[in-house]
Order: C-alpha cells, then structure tokens, then sequence
C-alpha cells in the first residue's frame, strides 16, 4: 500500500492475495458501504471483484449470489 494515498484504493481481488490497481488507504464493503483500510481486508469475492467488511456480510453476499444465480 502507498502510505501518501488516503483516499479509495482500486483493487483486483485474487485467490488468496490482491494486486493494488490505484493505491489509496481503502475499499469499500459492496454491502455495507463502510471503509475498510486496506490493511485489515480480509474478505472478498474474486468471481464478483468485490470486498466485505467482515466474515458474516461476505456470507451474506455469497448467499444473495448463489440466490441470484439460481443456485440455492
């Protein structure tokens, strides 16, 4: 992470890992809209490019897609 940039960081998510696109200081949650500071993501999607706040809101979104999807 670039320390001089504080704003919103655009990532690609990988397995495991993410490469920094645009550096920034966070990412947004695509179910909450809270920051997450780069720092403590933990939790994404690489099939929906998309971070989660926490264990749970991940569970959420993998639910609501699977739902989506046809798959539940």
């Amino acid at each position: 992470m670039n320390s001089f940039k504080s704003g919103k960081a655009v990532l690609e998510y990988l397995d495991g890992d993410f490469d920094v696109i645009e550096p920034g200081a966070y990412v947004e949650c695509a179910v909450t809209g809270k920051k997450i500071p780069l720092e403590a993501l933990k939790y994404w999607s690489v099939d929906r490019q998309e971070a989660y706040a926490d264990a749970a809101t991940a569970n959420e979104a993998i639910i609501k897609a699977m739902q989506e999807d046809g798959k539940w």
